[in-house]
């Protein structure tokens, strides 16, 4: 049981404690495991795990509503600090930092410019500002917050681009994918058979658009911003 953990977790007063597999309790807390059963040691739910002592079926229904054991411990994991080593929690901490900067990157631009925002130039940011990252938090749940700190330092919107695109007839079918993957919102056709899309994303995606829509079409389509 040396790889075991206790996850603890209080309400009402009452204490709810689980026997989780380190390993498998952190696969859990980082979303690389789904089902919260494969993670328990034991499928009991404990008033104090280390004696044995198991809490109360009318405390459990009490706490948490039902005491599916499935449901119980999903509540649990969820809500409360599952224990682990500091090489795990440094870890989580950069996977959860990269996906934040991520995020950022595809959605933000410079307000001054209305350039894409580099993740680079993000990550420094975050840096200068002295963003602290939540661990346990999602990426999409403090990306929020962390813009407003990285506002103190750096110009910075979210935004949606919206821009129309022309491509010539021979390379339509080639690229109708691509605007598929980036939001296609309209498609008609000119008399000279070229194809008139209209396709709209985050705007720290624009980058990577035109560059796809180039060299799909060797530099020939055309596109134009739209308000």
């Amino acid at each position: 049981m040396e790889k075991t953990n206790i996850v603890k977790y209080k309400k009402n007063g009452d204490n709810f404690e689980l026997l989780v597999n380190a390993e498998m309790a952190y696969e859990y807390v980082t979303g690389k495991r789904q089902d919260p059963l494969s993670v328990l040691e034991i499928e009991e739910v404990f008033k104090d795990a280390r004696k044995g002592e198991r809490q109360s079926e009318e405390k459990i229904r009490k706490a948490f509503g039902t005491t599916d054991i499935a449901k119980v411990s999903e509540f649990i994991l969820k809500n409360s600090d599952v224990p682990i080593t500091t090489e795990q929690r440094a870890k989580l901490l950069e996977e959860k930092r990269k996906q934040i900067i991520e995020i950022i990157a595809r959605n933000a631009i410079d307000p001054r410019t209305n350039a894409p925002m580099p993740s680079l130039r993000v990550e420094n940011a975050m840096k200068e500002a002295k963003v602290s990252i939540d661990p346990f938090k999602s990426a999409n749940a403090q990306v929020e917050d962390v813009v407003k700190k990285l506002s103190v330092v750096l110009p910075i919107k979210f935004a949606v681009a919206k821009i129309e695109v022309t491509i010539p007839p021979e390379y339509s079918n080639r690229c109708y994918s691509i605007l598929k993957q980036y939001g296609l919102k309209s498609e008609q056709w000119a008399p000279n058979g070229s194809m008139i899309a209209v396709v709209e994303f985050p705007a720290g995606m624009q980058t990577d658009f035109y560059l796809k829509i180039g060299n799909a079409t060797q530099g020939k389509a055309s596109t134009k911003q739209l308000q």
